[in-house]
This record gives structure tokens, sequence and C-alpha cells, in this order.
């Protein structure tokens, strides 16, 4: 009987010992579903080879190659946009990876609109 009651004393100590399982963290995107939201309505231009480009705004304003990457920059009024092009990792000619936009005074533009912005010009 006296050894129940010591181990029934014991319980609320031992219990304060037991450890608790802390709720899973939120899961992180993926690097598929961050690159997918980066270049949500810039389809126009990511993935594009330097031909695609040019027919789509015209003559770049700046054609920079830097081996193995190449830059080439378009302005207008609006904006000025880098795109930064690549080699595939298959083979074949290189492609936008990353786009850069800003104002000629160097403030920040949103790049979708910059892009629509050098479309309609």
């Amino acid at each position: 009987m006296i050894r129940k009651l010591a181990i029934f004393a014991m319980l609320p100590a031992v219990a304060g010992c037991a450890s608790t399982i802390p709720p899973p963290a939120p899961a992180l995107p993926t690097a598929a579903q961050s690159a997918l939201n980066d270049v949500a309505g810039l389809d126009l231009v990511m993935g594009k080879t330097a031909r695609q480009l040019v027919r789509l705004f015209g003559n770049p304003r700046a054609d920079v190659s830097e081996p193995p990457a190449r830059k080439l920059q378009f302005s207008s009024g609006a904006c000025i946009l880098d795109a930064y092009l690549y080699p595939s990792p298959n083979g074949g000619e290189n492609r936008v990876t990353h786009i850069d936009t800003r104002r000629s005074d160097g403030a920040v533009v949103d790049r979708v609109s910059c892009v629509n912005a050098l479309r309609t010009r």
C-alpha cells in the first residue's frame, strides 16, 4: 500500500519531465514554387532567347557579353529592363533567367509593369 502511494505521489513530478512534441513547422516553399512566384506575369520574358527579346522589345540599348552570361538592356521613358541570359542546362541558346527593372533615376519599378511598358512603345 505504501508502495502504491509512493508511486502516485511521484506521478506529478514525473509528468513534469515528460517532453511535449511541438507542432510541425509550416512547410517552406520549394525552389520550384519560389521560382514560379518570382516570375508570375513575366512569362513574356523569362526563358526567352535574345532573338525573342529583340522581336518583343526592339533592339537593345546595351548588349554586354561576359561569358557564359549575356545582358541585354531595353529602355523606354517609363523604365529600364536588364535581362540576364545564361546557357540552358540542356544546351542551346542562352535564355533569360533573371531580370532587373528600374527608372532612369534608379528607383525600383514593378517588373511586370516595365515589361508591359516596353511592349507598348
